[in-house]
């Protein structure tokens, strides 16, 4: 028995319910379709919100609401990073920073993936090792700078290990997280397969970790390009963030907008490809998609 026949049997007004349920389906069609939805692409309403942005921005840097000195309209931001494309300026400083980037995050995703394995397989591995990278993961990166420029001088290895340090603990918190969080039914159901020891790591335990240690790989990417702003600003001659330190000393701050874009669009690009990894890699995990 269905709700409604329940609602009718028991003296209740169904009919005014199913009347009222029709007239509300109706008030939300028109000629057929709905009219309260407006059926747009996905990736359309993706854009909608950083378009209006960027359309209120260009309208208060237009009527003077916000000056230039302040913060510079979109359409100056293109013009300065047209001028400097054309120069060759942006090209060369934009691929010191990718390369910075690069080596930093190597380097910082191969200590912290090792780090990970080892504290999540071996207790032992956990005593020596988690707790001083909980106590090393709560330094502020900003506090290192100091330090960072007596150890290494001021060239492109304090800028490189500073990338390194801020990137390796997201990949070692998550890796090791996840290698803890494998269910344990998992590893009993690969011994009773007669796996032993290695094979449990190799086909249990290492590829139920692999989400864990993307979602690291994809908060060290963004950690990357947050330290690497304030690396380049440190006695740096390249980069983008060296074109925004200089910009800031003639108060250019359609140079600096434009230097924070490129950061956040490089972010954005490598959370992209991050993302495209993980459906390549995670095929046979099905998660909820949203409503």
């Amino acid at each position: 028995m269905s709700t409604i026949d329940a609602l009718t049997a028991a003296g209740s007004p169904a009919p005014a319910f199913r009347e009222g349920r029709r007239e509300l389906v109706e008030a939300r069609t028109v000629g057929g379709r709905p009219g309260w939805r407006v059926p747009l692409p996905r990736p359309v309403r993706r854009l909608a919100g950083p378009v209006l942005l960027v359309v209120i921005w260009q309208l208060l840097g237009s009527l003077g609401v916000v000056s230039d000195a302040v913060l510079a309209p979109p359409s100056a931001v293109l013009a300065a990073g047209w001028d400097l494309a054309s120069t060759g300026e942006l090209s060369a400083n934009l691929v010191a920073s990718l390369v910075r980037a690069a080596d930093g995050l190597a380097i910082g995703v191969t200590v912290g993936l090792a780090l990970a394995v080892l504290a999540g397989l071996f207790r032992l591995g956990e005593d020596l090792l988690d707790s001083t990278m909980q106590i090393l993961r709560a330094l502020p990166v900003l506090g290192l700078v100091p330090l960072v420029i007596i150890w290494f001088g001021v060239g492109e290895v304090p800028k490189v290990a500073l990338v390194v340090f801020a990137t390796l603990f997201p990949v070692y918190i998550n890796t090791y997280a996840a290698i803890r969080g494998v269910d344990n039914r998992l590893v009993e159901s690969g011994r009773a397969f007669g796996l032993g020891r290695l094979g449990l790591v190799r086909h249990v335990i290492l590829p139920g970790a692999v989400p864990g240690f993307l979602v690291g790989l994809r908060y060290a990417l963004t950690t990357s390009w947050l330290v690497l702003v304030i690396a380049e600003q440190l006695n740096a001659t390249t980069g983008v963030g060296y074109l925004m330190n200089e910009a800031q000393t003639w108060n250019r701050t359609d140079i600096i907008v434009l230097g924070l874009l490129i950061y956040g669009v490089l972010g954005l690009a490598s959370d992209a490809l991050v993302r495209l990894l993980e459906r390549r890699l995670l095929v046979w995990r099905r998660g909820f998609g949203g409503a």
